[in-house]
């Protein structure tokens, strides 16, 4: 089987500190990445270049998938305030490795912005263009429900399995219930990504396992993808594989190939050598 990581980051400056806890250093290369990628038994990874510390992130992952095409897409982004760059959308996949967008909206004014629908510009030109589009809905789940459901044509994921972000064990499912039915909107996708960061507990994170298995019963196979968010995951790489692999019973087979892989490469329009 092979494994594909539905978010990973990648850096060659930090201006700022890296936020949300994630390794506190100047730079984490592709051939880094790789290396770890290789001793946790993972095959490729979709890049989410981390503006708010590396504005040139962007043009790094681009390079990473110049040099390691058979490994590595992105989901990029831009400045989601500055309306000029809807003259991007058109041709954004002709960059190398990408694929789509994803964006946070946690930093600064964004937050308000998102809310009072300053980019609302977004959605129709980048679902017109076909491209995907994550997002950390968990933060804004009414606004992502507005999104989706105006634009049902715009293929949409939701970060981080959709949780409090910041929160741990029971605080992080504060807004499950208004999660779950999400998945009935068949434009809506999850990743569970960084599922290990919500909890306290140690390895194999037991008080995780019936929040997953009930977004993976809400979702299906086809929209509930695997990741990681490696640089601040409390475990290790090769412990976020078996997580999945070895401690959730209920996921085996067919629907373990698509979660771990196999259902992000055809969500996204990623032409993956499986």
């Amino acid at each position: 089987m092979k494994i594909i990581d539905a978010q990973v980051h990648l850096w060659s400056q930090a201006i700022i500190p890296p936020v949300s806890n994630h390794r506190q250093i100047q730079s984490f290369s592709a051939e880094e990445l790789l290396t770890e990628m290789a001793a946790a038994g993972v095959d490729g990874a979709l890049i989410h270049p981390p503006f708010s510390w590396d504005p040139t992130s962007n043009a790094l992952s681009i390079e990473a998938c110049k040099k390691y095409p058979d490994r590595f897409a992105i989901l990029g982004q831009f400045p989601p305030g500055d309306r000029s760059n809807e003259t991007l959308i058109a041709a954004w996949r002709q960059q190398p490795g990408m694929l789509g967008f994803r964006w946070v909206f946690a930093y600064g004014d964004q937050p308000r912005q998102l809310q009072e629908g300053q980019f609302d510009w977004i959605w129709p030109a980048v679902e017109k263009a076909g491209l995907p589009v994550a997002m950390l809905a968990g933060n804004f789940l009414d606004k992502f429900r507005w999104i989706a459901e105006t634009h049902p044509n715009l293929t949409l994921i939701i970060d981080h399995c959709g949780l409090k972000s910041g929160a741990k064990d029971e605080a992080a499912l504060e807004h499950f219930d208004k999660l779950l039915p999400l998945a009935k909107l068949p434009n809506v996708a999850l990743k569970a990504t960084g599922a290990p960061g919500y909890s306290t507990q140690p390895y194999p994170f037991r008080n995780l396992h019936d929040p997953l298995h009930r977004l993976f019963d809400a979702f299906g196979p086809d929209r509930f993808f695997w990741g990681t968010d490696i640089t601040r995951m409390p475990c290790s790489y090769r412990q976020c594989v078996t997580f999945f692999t070895e401690e959730l019973p209920w996921l085996k087979g067919e629907d373990l190939e698509k979660v771990m892989g196999r259902g992000l490469a055809k969500w996204i329009g990623w032409n993956f050598k499986f």
